[in-house]
């Protein structure tokens, strides 16, 4: 089995609130579907999550009455763009249902507590794929805190053991910058736990989106032995069916574990 995230910055443009990429979204269901794997997909917010998050600081947890509005705002719109991603699943022929985190789990301090997954195992288990989303969740600390689409990934490694996890994004990979504003970028085609603890200790890769470090932590944590975790461009029609299919694309490659 294959786990899959389908990338907010894919599904959405991020720069317009509540914009939805339907005809990228429908090619990406077809590809999955035509590519005959088994799979479990999760998709980020993009810009029907991280809008009204940020103006009303929804990550931070609850401080302030106005953020309850705010919040029942993010949740409804996380939920109408799941919908959305789903229709395209099932229009492709693939069996998906929207599965709420919030509605399956809590946080702590800003941490996913997966203490009850029974009800996403018996949906899987039936034959119907549970498609989850970074939102808004409760949390025994914070009062509500944002759960991301990064997180769910983790949570289900741990509970499904896939072959390989697959990062779809609107770039070809990490890069030593951003390439979307340095020509001088260089794709990192790589990651292993050597790979990262040099980047720890270089000064030539800049610190962009959260860091390239952090993503290589992050990616590192989700491989083991025998299951690479790769970033790949899902803006290029073909590009994910070809990775399904075992072909090698363009994309970076995290392997080997963390520890």
């Amino acid at each position: 089995m294959i786990l899959i995230k389908l990338g907010g910055s894919v599904i959405t443009d991020k720069a317009a609130y509540r914009t939805f990429r339907k005809e990228t979204v429908a090619r990406l269901a077809e590809e999955i579907k035509r590519s005959g794997e088994e799979v479990l997909i999760v998709h980020g917010a993009g810009s029907f999550g991280h809008v009204v998050s940020k103006e009303y600081g929804i990550q931070k947890g609850y401080s302030r009455p106005e953020q309850i509005p705010a919040a029942a705002r993010v949740i409804c719109d996380c939920c109408e763009l799941s919908s959305m991603v789903v229709e395209e699943l099932l229009a492709a022929g693939i069996p998906a249902a929207t599965v709420p985190i919030a509605a399956a789990f809590v946080a702590d301090n800003g941490k996913l507590i997966a203490d009850n997954d029974e009800p996403i195992r018996r949906l899987a288990d039936l034959g119907i794929i549970p498609v989850m989303y970074g939102d808004v969740i409760t949390d025994r600390s914070m009062g509500f805190s944002i759960v991301s689409g990064d997180q769910i990934m983790e949570m289900l490694c741990r509970m499904y053991s896939p072959s390989r996890v697959v990062f779809v994004s609107d770039i070809d990979g990490l890069y030593t910058a951003d390439p979307k504003t340095d020509p001088s970028a260089e794709l990192i085609r790589e990651v292993t736990k050597d790979t990262l603890a040099r980047i720890r200790t270089s000064s030539s890769v800049d610190d962009v989106t959260g860091g390239v470090e952090a993503k290589m932590e992050a990616m590192l944590r989700m491989t083991s032995e025998d299951r690479d975790c790769v970033l790949i461009n899902g803006n290029v029609p073909g590009r994910l069916y070809s990775l399904l299919k075992g072909h090698d694309v363009i994309c970076t490659s995290a392997k080997g574990g963390i520890q």
